[in-house]
């Protein structure tokens, strides 16, 4: 992922998939892409974690550009940051070429027909 079209960098996804790696915080990614919208303290309702912790996770995921917060009266509400998934999924897309393209080549070398 080093390309100049290339809108995050290696170590951007790096921290991305490292901070998705914790089950409470791949949770609350996937509840917040569900409801495709912001949402306050539903996250906590959710999740059967005491709300310090799920404050921390939601740091944690905010840090890494995954999720966003925008405080709403006496509440921070969360929402997934803007390309976030996708560039998850462009990291893991290029991950799946370059594997395909090493598999291509090993069976040309081996002389085996393709998969």
């Amino acid at each position: 992922m080093s390309d100049a079209t290339t809108a995050i960098s290696d170590e951007q996804l790096v921290g991305m998939f490292k901070e998705l790696g914790h089950p409470a915080r791949l949770r609350i990614v996937q509840l917040l892409s569900v409801r495709q919208t912001c949402v306050c303290s539903e996250v906590v309702q959710e999740l059967p974690l005491a709300q310090a912790t799920v404050s921390q996770h939601l740091k944690v995921l905010k840090q890494a550009g995954i999720i966003t917060g925008v405080i709403q009266g006496p509440a921070v509400c969360y929402c997934l940051a803007p390309g976030a998934l996708e560039a998850l999924r462009s990291g893991v897309a290029g991950l799946v070429a370059n594997a395909d393209t090493h598999q291509q080549a090993l069976q040309v070398q081996r002389k085996e027909p393709p998969q």
